[in-house]
């Protein structure tokens, strides 16, 4: 059987994703393979698939039981024998699984790592064929990976043991540059087929929040979502507790998972979120890994996570059906204390990385730091998240909460000058907390105790409480004019541009939030308002019937025993909606229905469907059908709807004037951004239309061409193209409040022309 035959008859699919079959070809050339890919990319795929046309067996490494369970359980639906060898099974039952696959039996065989090294699976791998070792969660064998295991390094001498050296594979959806080498390395991979994919997660919307209190921010949000299944994480377990309590108390349906838990309890807890039966999660870090729960539409961070790579691969959880679904992280500053804490206090179980004890915890410190940044940066969140992991992207992806969010912008030269004399003053031998005690002129007893009063910089900011001076201290970090050390005391030190600053005359700008009208009548849990879904392609009629599939679908799971997204994804029953399949011919043209899965629940959903319609193909959908679900994907229309979406979060109209207005508009020689959307606003009919802002401007000049922001040398940085120059914008100095000179664009009035025109509906 050809590859495109097994992806349909098991898998329901007719074409791979992206870079799916770039993997599945690599491996079945013989190579060695690495694919690095964003969570619900598909990566079990893409050695799923050659494993079943190699000729011997496939063992999968994998970290945890539940990871195991699921992959088999979700196998042995669509059609395929596979089994999993772990702690869970009695030894009859190991022996049972080995000699079946021996026979032929199963094609696939999951194992933890620890199985490895026992006598009878070593005798079981001399006796049979394995054609092919995979290695699932890879970065698990970087001591530099956020979940590193020395149990993973018992797969190098497992491989050398087998008679005949099989293909390697190795999977992940997070790694660095340093673990992807690491993952060659030590694996051992001989010239490897490696494919980054891209860690982009187009559906996931990036918030980062800073409420006055998170747990009213938590029972607003559920509130608002009741019908959604999400995970809480949090940093410690007196928070998990804690959290799950409150939650209880609001009459929320929620379960609570942590190591300080019995194994009963917490595998109890995980099986009512598996199947829906309380769809809420809180969490420490120590959830998760081997869950592969499609229908998670929110993940919610109640404490900011020790690295990027703990919090993309923790959020990532969330949307792994491609619909739209939230990574939201409520930091306060107390978050970076206890990651700190628990740096200083992890426990180094393997005796190799005692030896690097240090250079560890440095290591630690310095991903904490740049976590921190993430949660303070006010560029966008996405940008960042791809950035650290070494890709290239835009400025603004507009799906986060800075994109969406306005900034004007204050001069903080002389605040900015007055920290870098401080700073000098102190030698760089102090904290944030102590320069900014300092500058505000504070009384503790900590600052008591160094003598700070004796600083000339004592009380100089007396003006600004300090967490405005520690703010200003960030934005500093960020644009390299202070540094911090990389290790626990994370000390403040003048950085590479101080001298710019001070020598120089350039000035020091700073972005702040501006509310937006619905923010200022809303509830603190603002986020949420972006999410769109897949089934928002269906109308009156197709709802109701994807929610009587829905039902139909936890009968079927309930009688089976699995999780229902196992059964159909809810991706799949939009489908079913969308098609009205009424016989076995139209049914398989579903994405996500094989063979198997057809052979066994097709005629049941069949007769539901047949039922509703009366037996009438009736519309269920919006749109022409054609474009919903090309390529098994609902893009096109799916931006559509978040436009409209958004339209509904207020009753007046996006911005736009009519030709008449747009006659009144004040040409001038040139204006500021800012400027030219306060002239377009004044002339509109305020109330008709939404307000227009600066950065709602700025976005459409990039989508043009025509400028952009840019980093050069770690700094923000507009720059105009040769289209905008075409357009009529021109760099200008601009002289701030405090009299000191940056660069701006400015808009000509050939520019205002086009932005006029642009912003003008035919009569």
């Amino acid at each position: 059987m050809q590859k495109q035959e097994i992806l349909k008859k098991y898998f329901g699919y007719t074409n791979f994703r992206e870079g799916q079959e770039i993997l599945v070809d690599s491996i079945l050339r013989g190579q060695d393979t690495l694919g690095i890919m964003p969570t619900g990319a598909g990566k079990s795929v893409c050695y799923q698939v050659p494993a079943l046309m190699l000729s011997g067996i496939t063992v999968v490494i994998s970290p945890l039981i539940s990871l195991m369970k699921d992959q088999v359980s979700s196998l042995n639906q669509a059609g395929i024998h596979a089994a999993y060898i772990n702690s869970s099974l009695t030894e009859n039952q190991i022996k049972k699984a080995m000699e079946y696959a021996i026979k032929g039996q199963y094609k696939i065989i999951y194992v933890a790592p620890e199985r490895l090294e026992t006598y009878e699976f070593i005798n079981f791998a001399q006796n049979a064929e394995i054609s092919m070792v995979t290695v699932d969660e890879a970065h698990c064998i970087s001591q530099w990976g956020q979940d590193f295991r020395p149990s993973y390094l018992k797969i190098v001498s497992f491989v050398k043991g087998l008679r005949k050296r099989p293909i390697i594979s190795a999977f992940t959806a997070t790694a660095t540059e340093q673990v992807k080498e690491d993952i060659i390395c030590v694996l051992g991979l001989s010239n490897p087929q490696v494919l980054v994919s891209g860690f982009d997660r187009k559906n996931l919307y990036f918030s980062v929040e800073k409420p006055k209190s998170k747990d009213r921010f938590i029972v607003d949000y559920i509130e608002k979502h009741k019908d959604d299944s999400g995970i809480i994480y949090c940093a410690t377990r007196k928070n998990v507790e804690k959290v799950c309590e409150i939650l209880e108390k609001s009459n929320v349906p929620a379960a609570k998972y942590h190591a300080g838990m019995d194994n009963h309890t917490r595998n109890e807890n995980q099986e009512d979120f598996i199947y829906d039966r309380k769809p809420v999660m809180v969490a420490t870090n120590a959830f998760g890994m081997g869950i592969d729960k499609s229908n998670v539409r929110f993940v919610i961070h109640y404490n900011m996570p020790q690295s990027m790579e703990n919090y993309y691969q923790e959020a990532g959880r969330a949307g792994r059906d491609g619909e739209d679904s939230e990574c939201i992280l409520l930091y306060s500053g107390q978050d970076l204390i206890i990651n700190r804490f628990l740096i200083e206090n992890k426990e180094i179980k393997n005796e190799d990385m005692r030896d690097n004890y240090k250079i560890i915890q440095t290591h630690d410190e310095m991903r904490l730091q740049q976590m921190n940044r993430y949660c303070l940066t006010k560029d966008c969140l996405r940008g960042y998240i791809l950035q650290y992991f070494g890709e290239h992207s835009k400025i603004r992806c507009e799906n986060c909460s800075n994109c969406q969010r306005e900034y004007k912008e204050e001069d903080k030269t002389e605040e900015a000058l007055q920290i870098i004399e401080c700073v000098r003053e102190m030698r760089g031998r102090y904290g944030i907390n102590v320069v900014a005690g300092t500058l505000n002129g504070a009384s503790r007893a900590k600052l008591r105790e160094y003598h700070v009063e004796k600083f000339n910089a004592y009380g100089a900011m007396k003006s600004y409480n300090e967490d405005e001076i520690k703010q200003i201290i960030n934005e500093m970090i960020e644009a390299g004019y202070l540094m911090v050390t990389q290790d626990k005391y994370a000390l403040v030190k003048l950085g590479v541009h101080a001298q710019d600053l001070t020598e120089k005359n350039t000035g020091f700008v700073m972005k702040y939030a501006v509310a937006s009208e619905t923010e200022k009548t809303d509830t603190e849990s603002g986020a949420g308002k972006h999410r769109t879904r897949k089934s928002d392609v269906l109308n009156g009629r197709g709802l109701e019937l994807f929610e009587q599939l829905r039902r139909l679908r936890t009968e079927i799971a309930k009688e089976e025993g699995v999780p229902p997204y196992i059964v159909f994804s809810d991706k799949t029953l939009v489908e079913m909606c969308a098609e009205i399949p009424f016989n076995r011919e139209e049914m398989m043209r579903v994405a996500g229905v094989g063979e198997n899965k057809f052979n066994k629940y097709g005629k049941r959903f069949i007769d539901e469907i047949f039922s509703f319609t009366n037996g009438i193909k009736e519309k269920t959908y919006f749109g022409e059908r054609a474009v919903l679900f090309a390529d098994n994907e609902i893009s096109s229309y799916q931006s559509s709807m978040k436009r409209k979406t958004r339209r509904k979060s207020s009753e007046k109209s996006p911005f736009f004037i009519n030709s008449q207005q747009a006659e009144a508009f004040p040409y001038k020689e040139r204006y500021l951004v800012t400027e030219l959307a306060v002239a377009l606003t004044e002339i509109s009919d305020k109330e008709a239309v939404k307000k227009l802002t600066g950065a709602d401007i700025f976005r459409y000049v990039i989508g043009e061409g025509w400028a952009d922001e840019i980093y050069i040398e770690g700094r923000r940085k507009k720059v105009i193209y040769e289209m905008g120059k075409t357009a009529g914008l021109v760099m200008g100095i601009r002289i701030s409040k405090k009299e000191t000179e940056y660069e701006d664009i400015y808009y000509t009035e050939h520019a205002q022309k086009l932005i006029v025109a642009h912003y003008t509906r035919a009569d």
